[in-house]
């Protein structure tokens, strides 16, 4: 099971007392999961390849309305692909019930249904019941990358209306939520770690939370481990590369005048330079007979740099 779908699972598994925050779960459910079929067959339809999700929407209808929703099972005839489960309303009275409580659809100026686009604000007044919408939202459109994988949330939605107004919601809980079209869809989306974790926090996904927060100091630890290796790597490769450039200098000198006629103190550092061509800086000045600080000991060096390409160009 992806992480996806092990998050979704839990949340389907959420027991909810309140009334209206189940109305609240069910509208963004029925909003974005469901077939609304205006006119004197007023019916509703909701399909969904999740049979717990399937379960929940059932279960949402009947303890809401005492409302039986009538559930086929159909298999894709693609190969590799689940089943897809329908659920139907088709009671005009139970339909049309349901639809205007959660704010699916209104009626207009002329007495005749017509559908609601947008968030239901009307519906998401306080905030818990603003949380059951997002999860509800989730349940229906939303997914989530493994955090070993990216950090990477987002609801898929047609509306670019209701994108926006999902987008402002979200945003409610500061979480920076941002829109973005992907051919025919809009997609609302969360790309940092922390803003991730608070919302599955948000909509109850306690033990999905635990894995990602594991996941994710692990992935911390890793990275945290590999910038100071690499980062030894580099002060290695530097203090290497001078070793070398200092080694060619004193082999100049030596080759032209030789290093005796070299002062006391530069003469010492050029014998401990070939004698240890691996050794650091701090190292060389503590080998020194009068220690000197590091940066003494690279001053030195910049004077037997300096000797070499005089005599060089000489």
């Amino acid at each position: 099971m992806s992480f996806s779908s092990s998050v979704k699972q839990e949340l389907v598994n959420l027991k909810e007392n309140n009334k209206e925050r189940k109305k609240a779960e069910l509208s963004a459910l029925l909003h974005l999961n469901g077939f609304i079929r205006l006119g004197a067959g007023l019916r509703l339809e909701i399909n969904t390849e999740n049979p717990a999700i399937a379960r929940r929407i059932i279960s949402l209808i009947k303890e809401i309305y005492a409302i039986k929703a009538e559930l086929s099972i159909s298999k894709k005839r693609r190969l590799y692909l689940n089943h897809s489960y329908k659920l139907k309303v088709d009671d005009r009275d139970d339909a049309k019930r349901i639809l205007l409580d959660v704010g699916c659809i209104s009626v207009n100026s002329r007495g005749t249904f017509e559908f609601s686009s947008g968030v239901p604000t009307e519906i998401i007044t306080a905030k818990r019941n603003k949380i059951a919408f997002l999860r509800g939202t989730f349940l229906a459109v939303g997914s989530v990358a493994s955090p070993e994988k990216a950090y990477h949330l987002e609801l898929v939605l047609k509306d670019e209306n209701f994108a926006n107004d999902l987008k402002n919601l979200i945003n409610i809980f500061e979480l920076n939520a941002k829109v973005v079209l992907r051919k025919d869809s809009f997609v609302v989306y969360l790309k940092e770690g922390e803003h991730i974790k608070d919302f599955l926090t948000l909509i109850g996904a306690q033990t999905a939370i635990l894995e990602f927060e594991n996941v994710r100091i692990l992935k911390e630890m890793r990275n945290n481990v590999n910038r100071i290796v690499n980062c030894e790597t580099a002060n290695l490769d530097k203090t290497v590369s001078a070793a070398r450039r200092q080694t060619e200098s004193i082999e100049v000198i030596q080759q032209y005048i030789g290093l005796e006629k070299l002062p006391n103190n530069l003469k010492e550092l050029a014998y401990l330079r070939l004698e240890n061509e691996e050794a650091s800086l701090s190292e060389l000045a503590e080998m020194l007979s009068q220690p000197t600080s590091r940066s003494g000991v690279n001053h030195r060096f910049r004077k037997l740099d300096s000797i070499a390409r005089r005599l060089m160009k000489d």
